[in-house]
């Protein structure tokens, strides 16, 4: 889906960057095994720039942004942050990925400057092409900074690579989640 910009008193907020694209991961040959090149469709969910409205709470509608399942509040901060999500996509082959409790799995990484480091995690779900054969589906579902509004952070278990999860993904294998 490519997003609408938003448009809020008299500002408008670019959300280009969140236009679906391909990408292509591509795995270093490692001792007797060859590369491996993965071609990903990527998409973005609006929950990586907006924030639910909680029942009861009365947000200004001039905030509400909307798809086609729901309506959410535009964050001015997650849209700052998604501004990396591009680049965190790009990089996933090299990062570290963990499971959720959910059949997804999330990579965290920290900015901020000095000691004022916080953690902004993006949530993603991987899946086989329907329409392609050989290609993937990655979906950025989420990504925000941990909070204490964001609840208890997800137990980092031992991770997992990236490789493995798109190489299981593509060849119909499970993917077991340590316990």
């Amino acid at each position: 889906m490519n997003w609408t910009p938003f448009t809020y008193q008299g500002n408008e907020y670019d959300l280009s960057h969140l236009h679906p694209f391909e990408w292509e991961c591509i795995q270093p040959a490692q001792g007797d095994k060859p590369e491996r090149k993965y071609t990903f469709d990527v998409t973005f969910s609006l929950h990586t720039f907006t924030k639910g409205i909680d029942q009861g709470t009365n947000v200004n509608p001039a905030l509400h942004y909307r798809d086609s399942r729901e309506t959410r509040e535009f964050d001015f901060d997650r849209y700052a942050l998604s501004k990396q999500l591009p680049g965190i996509v790009n990089s996933l082959g090299q990062r570290k990925c963990h499971h959720t409790q959910h059949g997804n799995y999330f990579t965290v990484d920290l900015i901020g400057t000095g000691n004022q480091k916080q953690s902004y995690e993006v949530y993603f779900a991987v899946s086989r092409s329907g329409k392609n054969r050989g290609r993937m589906n990655l979906s950025i579902q989420t990504a925000f900074e941990r909070t204490r509004q964001h609840g208890s952070k997800p137990k980092r278990k031992k991770p997992i690579r990236f490789h493995v999860v798109a190489y299981n993904t593509l060849h119909k294998k499970p993917i077991k989640a340590p316990k």
